[in-house]
């Protein structure tokens, strides 16, 4: 190999980070989260049935998406694994409401990210318009997983 060479990768920048982590069926508990059909998913309900003459225990999960809100199942032996999503929560300082529903957030080291839409849930979009519009000072949660981010609560910090 000369040292002409040049060699170019392209980045994606998470290290490597695997989205999901495995997990045995059966250590899955209500309130964890699951991947269903490829879908970050918030646990509402495990049931385990016994074992049959020849098989394994099955849990049958019932689990939200937590981005849609869609409302997914699946049943898997509990002896296998799961996928597991990593969900991360972040909270941001909310600077600025475009007219395309993009929100300006500031971070931690003081740099914006503005890549991020205003939430679908018609509740918590009408208290971050009216909050903003009353110029209070608000601080936004938000969750993502699995390469997907979404505002999902809401704090007011006080005014401006």
């Amino acid at each position: 190999m000369s040292d002409s060479e040049e060699h170019h990768f392209e980045s994606k920048a998470d290290a490597g980070a695997s989205k999901t982590y495995p997990q045995q069926a059966g250590t899955i508990r209500k309130n964890g989260y699951i991947v269903i059909k490829n879908r970050p998913c918030k646990v509402v309900e495990v049931s385990t049935s016994k074992t049959g003459k020849h098989g394994h225990a099955k849990c049958h999960f019932v689990a939200i998406d937590i981005f849609t809100g869609k409302k997914l199942e699946d049943i898997v032996p509990s002896s296998h694994n799961c996928d597991v999503p990593h969900v991360n929560r972040t909270e941001y300082q909310l600077i600025d409401i475009s007219e395309d529903g993009f929100v300006s957030l500031l971070t931690e080291n003081g740099n914006t990210k503005d890549d991020l839409r205003l939430p679908t849930d018609d509740n918590l979009l009408s208290q971050i318009k009216d909050g903003f519009g009353e110029g209070k000072d608000l601080v936004v949660t938000v969750m993502s997983a699995m390469g997907e981010e979404q505002i999902c609560a809401l704090k007011d910090i006080g005014p401006k």
